[in-house]
């Protein structure tokens, strides 16, 4: 703190303070802008710069028109980042130049001769780089994202054009190297169509694939060299995977197959300056090929050739931040606008995939049964009568057909053992019937953390004296046993074998192929050196048992994902799943028929409406904005309203999701669903109603809109 006292006796009094205030002012340096370029001359050509402000909301999805000053002429191009003022009112006009406003930051699109606005127009702040970042084929692949999920085309923008970094804009990108030599067939000749399809990348053709891969370690260089004949073409090509373990797979494939310096990696591992060095580079032309992870799918490659997404059915695939599209759906947009070529790849299948399929728009791209045979392991089941009879399950984490896969499978290598949980989550049930333990007095689930006592999860109650309400049983089992408990389990059952684990704080690459046991949560699996002797796919009927239109879909393709660790039945590779062996889901895995199990599921949401068949968007907010906000918007007339319903509260401090609402607040949620060929008209009307709600002062603000939700219950 400071005084006059302390100045004085500083010898910094208040004469000596306005002396130095008033030489400042004489001084003659020059002094900056305040950036409204009052009086400056204009452009003589092309006076009018069209922006897109930085401004998320509805109400304000449009351009807005600036007027260029002479002295920015040379810099302010197309696609350059722009500062501008925004909001100034019609009142604040000096010159004839609308003055005042924040300033924001803005992409110019296009240099105009003339306005469509009649009013004075603001002048443009200043050009913060005269790197052009947005040119036309993704500004229009950004506008039709937004369309598409009812957003605006600034929230796409900040998704589609990393952050600047001015030192990797300092520095110059490599010069391109020629297109390389189209490569040989490899591991694609496993595959029907496999070298045809490699042959019509290599001739500059436009193939759209949905491949179901086989199981082993070839899917990374197999995307590789569809990569490589898209290059020999003369084209780019543009691979989007779901997290940083497999984009690392793929770059060290593109290395090896294409040689140093002709692809790009772009995750976010790389840290922001070097990303954008990796992204500038593709926006310059000095690479054609990219891999990537989600925000990889708005990557501006030239003269683009391919587009490919590894394992579409993974939710990293889904983006969290407005308007949350799809990777799939987005390289979908791609390659119908650009008319390349298209591959979906994965191990399993999703619905939407055999939909693509079903409509004719791709072709199906697999190998025989004879191909499969050798290449996938041995699965077998161990179902609840077995359960019931096995001594060992009862009293042990595991059924004896499963100790007995872990000992043979450690004479020979390592063990991989997927649980759905990870940590102490006891959630638990009746040891005899296994109705789920209720809390008396809330209906929360019971839990034991770390071993204590019983508590509910949602009030905090004690429950000492639990008893099952079905069969009056006092006995609990964990419903779900994490990966730190079954680890500690499995260690203590065979000590002499060292026990690893990989989940979500801690997810291993890969292990060594020497005998060891890994536990792992669905995702987080490791690659194993010379693969997996064995796997145990733990609790199969609490994954099953998700209360989710996918639950089935997701479980399929989780253990198909862990079990293409697992070496082929020739080479003594067996998997165990503890599920019930009639459910349909269980049975594709037997027989490794992801497709079937798709196309049966698509045939029966054809039936009753269900998401990919018809379109289908989740409005949430507290009852009575949901229901203003229905009845205010002009929805399509095959519109139908499923709904609303509460969803469940949050209790304050406890884990959330993203889309979740606030802690300790009543929200309720409607379906809206159209039949197919409507769906742009509903994303449409959602738009429509929510910015007419801000424009008003804010009513479209408490609801929230999501088109095609992953998760519908």
């Amino acid at each position: 703190m400071s005084s006059e006292k302390e100045h004085a006796e500083s010898g910094d009094g208040p004469e000596q303070l306005a002396l130095i205030r008033e030489t400042v002012r004489k001084a003659k340096v020059p002094r900056a802008k305040p950036r409204t370029w009052r009086g400056a001359a204009l452009a003589k050509e092309l006076p009018v710069a069209r922006v897109v402000v930085n401004k998320g909301a509805l109400h304000l999805d449009q351009f807005f028109d600036y007027a260029v000053p002479e002295e920015l002429d040379g810099v302010a191009r197309p696609g350059v980042r722009v500062r501008v003022r925004f909001g100034a009112g019609a009142h604040q006009v000096r010159g004839g130049r609308r003055e005042g406003g924040r300033l924001i930051d803005g992409f110019l699109v296009e240099r105009r001769a003339t306005s469509d606005y009649s009013g004075p127009l603001a002048a443009l702040a200043d050009v913060v780089s005269p790197e052009p970042v947005l040119g036309p084929e993704l500004l229009g692949l950004a506008r039709a994202v937004a369309d598409r999920y009812a957003g605006s085309l600034a929230d796409v923008l900040q998704l589609a054009v990393p952050p600047r970094s001015a030192k990797a804009e300092g520095r110059p990108s490599p010069a391109p190297l020629p297109p390389p030599r189209p490569p040989e067939p490899g591991s694609w000749s496993r595959y029907e169509r496999g070298t045809a399809f490699l042959d019509s990348l290599a001739r500059g053709g436009a193939p759209r694939a949905v491949w179901n891969a086989l199981p082993g370690p070839y899917w990374a260089e197999e995307i590789a060299r569809a990569v490589a004949a898209t290059l020999a073409s003369g084209r780019g090509a543009l691979v989007v995977v779901p997290d940083g373990r497999a984009a690392g797979r793929v770059d060290a494939a593109l290395t090896e197959v294409l040689g140093p310096g002709r692809h790009a990696l772009l995750t976010a591992d790389a840290g922001p300056e070097k990303r954008y060095a990796q992204w500038l580079a593709v926006r310059r032309g000095s690479v054609r090929a990219v891999v990537g992870t989600r925000a990889a799918m708005f990557a501006p490659v030239r003269d683009l050739g391919l587009v490919a997404i590894w394992d579409d059915g993974d939710g990293s695939h889904s983006e969290p931040h407005a308007p949350q599209p799809h990777a799939r759906e987005v390289l979908l947009l791609r390659a119908s606008h650009d008319r390349c070529a298209f591959l979906l790849g994965s191990t399993s299948c999703t619905v939407e995939a055999a939909q693509l399929v079903e409509s004719g728009w791709a072709k199906a791209l697999g190998a025989g049964r004879e191909q499969v045979r050798r290449a996938a392991p041995l699965v077998r089941t161990v179902g609840d009568g077995e359960l019931a009879r096995d001594e060992a399950a009862r009293a042990a984490r595991l059924p004896s057909l499963a100790w007995q896969a872990v000992r043979e499978g450690l004479r020979t290598g390592p063990v991989l053992v997927q649980v759905p949980r990870r940590g102490y989550v006891p959630r638990l049930a009746c040891e005899r019937c296994r109705t789920p333990a209720r809390c008396r007095h809330c209906a929360g689930p019971l839990e034991a953390p770390e071993q204590q006592e019983l508590r509910c999860g949602w009030c905090g109650k004690g429950a000492p004296d639990w008893h099952c309400v079905e069969c009056g049983s006092n006995r609990l089992r964990a419903q779900i046993v994490g990966a730190r408990r079954t680890a500690e389990e499995l260690g203590r059952a065979f000590p002499a074998v060292p026990v690893r684990t990989s989940g979500r704080d801690h997810v291993l690459d890969s292990v060594p192929g020497r005998p060891a046991l890994v536990v792992s949560t669905p995702g987080a699996e490791p690659v194993a050196e010379g693969g997996y002797a064995a796997a145990l796919l733990l609790d199969g009927w609490a994954m099953l048992g998700r209360p989710d239109l996918r639950a089935g879909e997701e479980a399929l393709r989780r253990w198909i994902d862990a079990a293409s660790l697992v070496r082929g039945q020739a080479e003594g590779g067996v998997v165990v799943v503890v599920a019930e062996p009639t459910l349909r889901p269980v049975q594709a895995l037997v027989r490794w028929d992801p497709v079937g199990h798709a196309q049966r599921e698509l045939a029966e949401r054809a039936e009753l409406g269900f998401p990919p068949v018809s379109r289908m968007a989740a409005v949430t907010g507290a009852p009575e904005a949901v229901e203003g906000f229905l009845a205010g918007a002009a929805l399509p007339g095959d519109a139908e309203i499923l709904g609303p319903v509460p969803l469940p509260v949050v209790r304050p401090g406890g884990p959330r999701r993203p889309g979740d609402p606030p802690p300790g607040e009543q929200w309720d949620r409607a379906l809206v669903r159209v039949p197919p060929g409507s769906g742009s008209a509903l994303a449409a009307a959602l738009k429509q109603a929510r910015a007419a709600g801000l424009a008003r002062g804010g009513g479209g603000d408490q609801v929230r809109i999501r088109v095609d939700p992953p998760d519908i219950g």
